[in-house]
């Protein structure tokens, strides 16, 4: 315990109160953010005959996205399907209540290739989990057929003479890959402050096209002529 005036820290195990008091509050906060005030938690139950718990799922919703917080199969009914039944049954209510996104975190020692093979997509991941895992967040749209999402790499070169042009261009143009079902997963810049590396996904490869050809975006990159940064896009997948 630290005294500092009239005020206490304290280091804690469990604290239901203090749990309760903090979600209020930042649930108070975020809503004030985004607007959204629908927050609800989500949960599927499976129950054999005689009563007992078979499988669940746990998971929430909140505007248009949602996510999936714990699945759990029981050992002796492993291999039955029940972990897709879940997930599907959960995505389904997620559309029901009005949810274009859903995502899940799953450490490497337990399901990332299940989430896969429902077409949940890689977004990121944390190493150093104990065990030498990893810590995998995936995420999966609910309005287009995540087969048909296209991920690229973008390794861009600005000109040394118009570094702030060639980011402000940059800024701009990256602002317009929602309007074509894009959105930039990663945005990496170089120490010497000439190189970025972004990463971006498209739902669909229409998506993409048509981002493209987004008129705004060429008359953008016209504007700069000679001085528009250069950009390699290499098309890449998970492995």
């Amino acid at each position: 315990m630290v005294s500092t005036g009239n005020d206490i820290l304290q280091v804690l195990g469990a604290d239901k109160e203090l749990e309760e008091r903090l979600s209020a509050e930042l649930t108070a906060f975020n809503n004030r953010a985004t607007g959204a005030t629908d927050e609800a938690d989500l949960a599927v139950r499976v129950t054999g005959a005689d009563g007992a718990l078979v499988a669940g799922l746990t998971g929430w919703s909140w505007g248009d996205c949602a996510g999936i917080n714990m699945v759990w199969v029981r050992d002796d009914r492993r291999g039955e399907g029940w972990g897709g039944r879940l997930v599907r049954a959960a995505e389904e209510e997620a559309r029901r209540r009005g949810c274009t996104q859903i995502s899940v975190s799953s450490f490497s020692f337990q399901a990332p290739e299940f989430y896969r093979r429902l077409g949940y997509l890689d977004t990121g991941r944390r190493e150093g989990i104990p065990g030498g895992h990893v810590d995998h967040h995936l995420w999966k749209s609910l309005v287009t057929d995540p087969a048909a999402a296209v991920r690229l790499v973008a390794l861009v070169e600005l000109a040394a003479d118009a570094v702030e042009a060639g980011r402000e261009y940059e800024d701009r143009v990256l602002a317009l890959l929602g309007r074509h079902g894009g959105r930039v997963e990663r945005r990496l810049r170089a120490d010497d402050g000439l190189s970025e590396v972004h990463v971006i996904r498209f739902d669909t490869r229409a998506g993409y096209e048509s981002f493209l050809a987004d008129p705004e975006r060429m008359a953008l990159r016209a504007a700069l002529g000679d001085t528009a940064p250069t950009t390699r896009v290499l098309e890449v997948r998970e492995v």
